[in-house]
């Protein structure tokens, strides 16, 4: 007799679908252009998960307050749902609550932001407890102002929500709520804060020199800290592969060590709530004796990218740090002149040596992965961290 069970499979959720849109200030002079802009936050899609069915962007004076790009755009939007099948529509800039509202009921899905996003990238690849507590800070810092209609949000942060139906004293408990999870998360990262300095403090008394790795996102600096250090160091080609600081030994030329801390990746417009939450990470930057600036040579936007981690610095207070550039995946650029490094330079400015790449004139060309001038890079390092050990016992004057 044949049985009439079923086996069944379970089936992986299908891909979000998503559609993006940007805007492109008329005045824009300075930063990547909406397309460049559109092909990133492409990449932050992929990389969250979703399949990206379409895009576009319009230029604006500025974004429109009410739905962010204007009523005509908003228009043919709506009107590419049929044919592109989007679940969700991708916003290049952080969002108000009443743009992201108004967007969500005259497009009829889900509308996110570029913060929105990055945030959730960053919530899976946070692994570590320091990691998930400062996605969890940036998190709840960006939906408390977004609380209105989004209880559903709150009952997966505290799971105490009750299942009444949501009113304003029912609004005023959820911010509280939130309030008291944001001021509970800060105590925790303060704590972290203490035991970072206190391990860094130690580090110090024993004469350790440390050198930061930093850079763009997908530079290339997880590869560089694995073949300096020879550690076994996670790699990934795609967003964000590294949240928590990983601190390894190198080896200098001259048979010293020093100790080498990867750190999470810039991006362009990277959310406030991100940067205060990792406050305690890139705490590491300010108490390295020198920065190693990692540039991805072969990327179209390789001097908005060099820009972006370079003004970032300077909003932490960094910007007098010692610091060594390195131009990475050499070992794919074709270089045929007998100046290589002007050669490069030349190939990402366009040829304007007042840019900010061309002004990084000693910049070292190195290949992480086939560890090409690797070495060179390590004298430098030397050189670099021995003189700014000279300049810290030096007598005053």
């Amino acid at each position: 007799m044949k049985s009439n069970r079923q086996t069944t499979h379970e089936t992986a959720a299908p891909a979000e679908r998503a559609y993006l849109v940007a805007v492109e200030p008329k005045a824009r002079n300075d930063g990547l252009s909406a397309q460049a802009s559109l092909d990133e936050l492409a990449l932050l899609a992929r990389t969250a998960g979703a399949e990206v069915v379409g895009r576009t962007y319009q230029r604006l004076d500025r974004p429109n307050p009410a739905h962010y790009i204007g009523k005509g755009k908003l228009q043919e939007v709506v009107a590419e749902q049929p044919a592109t099948g989007y679940t969700m529509v991708l916003f290049d800039d952080e969002l108000s609550p009443s743009q992201q509202r108004n967007l969500e009921k005259a497009t009829g899905v889900k509308v996110l932001d570029r913060t929105a996003l990055i945030i959730d990238i960053f919530a899976r690849r946070a692994h570590s407890k320091e990691a998930r507590l400062q996605v969890d800070l940036a998190q709840s810092q960006y939906l408390l102002p977004r609380l209105a209609g989004q209880w559903s949000h709150l009952e997966r942060l505290e799971g105490r929500i009750g299942t009444r139906g949501p009113g304003e004293s029912q609004l005023e408990t959820d911010r509280q709520l939130v309030r008291a999870r944001i001021t509970r998360l800060k105590r925790e990262i303060d704590r972290v804060r203490k035991q970072r300095s206190l391990y860094r403090q130690h580090r110090a008394r024993q004469g350790a020199r440390t050198v930061a790795l930093v850079g763009y996102t997908n530079a290339g600096k997880s590869t560089l800290m694995r073949a300096l250090s020879g550690a076994d160091v996670f790699t990934e080609d795609l967003l964000f592969a590294t949240l928590d600081p990983v601190t390894r030994r190198i080896a200098l030329p001259s048979g010293g060590q020093a100790l080498l801390t990867d750190t999470v990746g810039f991006i362009q417009k990277l959310p406030t709530h991100l940067v205060a939450a990792f406050r305690a990470t890139l705490e590491e930057l300010a108490d390295a004796d020198l920065l190693l600036h990692v540039v991805d040579i072969t990327h179209p936007d390789a001097a908005d990218q060099f820009q972006t981690v370079e003004s970032t610095l300077a909003e932490l207070g960094l910007a007098e740090k010692p610091e060594i550039v390195a131009f990475n995946k050499v070992d794919i650029m074709p270089l045929d002149s007998g100046s290589p490094l002007r050669e490069v330079q030349s190939a990402l400015t366009g040829g304007r040596p007042d840019s900010a790449l061309g002004r990084a004139q000693d910049a070292v060309l190195i290949s992480a992965l086939t560890k090409t001038g690797l070495d060179l890079l390590l004298r430098r390092i030397e050189v670099a961290l021995r003189e700014g050990q000279a300049k810290r016992v030096a007598p005053a004057v």
